[in-house]
């Protein structure tokens, strides 16, 4: 056989290879590291004067005895005892500079910045 025809006989297992390595590519790359976070959805509502309504979804690789929580503003691995007690505040949820406050039902929590202006986190 020549090598023209032996590289034509080959030929048709290329892209099924190329689609292969694609496949283990993404597959690899969409696992997060242990202990992080990332958000999947976020969608912002500006619609009322003076509010904005923010909602978002969060994806978490957390280390045993943990649990997706919020740190700084951000998603964060958080100790599970933390959300088992509804103890929101003591996840460290608000930025440097504000303060923490439990709701009255333990539905959530508000950061309260300097100057007045609140954020309220409710967990659903």
């Amino acid at each position: 056989m020549t090598a023209a025809a032996e590289a034509g006989r080959r030929a048709p297992c290329a892209p099924w290879l190329l689609l292969l390595l694609a496949v283990l590519l993404v597959s690899c790359c969409t696992q997060l590291v242990v202990g992080s976070c990332e958000i999947v959805t976020l969608d912002r509502d500006s619609s009322h004067p003076q509010r904005t309504v923010a909602k978002q979804t969060a994806r978490c690789a957390c280390r045993r005895g943990q649990i997706a929580g919020t740190t700084h503003a951000r998603p964060a691995c958080v100790d599970a005892g933390v959300i088992h007690d509804r103890q929101w505040c003591d996840m460290f949820p608000c930025l440097d500079g504000e303060s923490c406050n439990l709701l009255f039902n333990q539905s959530g929590w508000t950061c309260s910045l300097p100057g007045g202006r609140i954020k309220t986190t409710t967990v659903s």
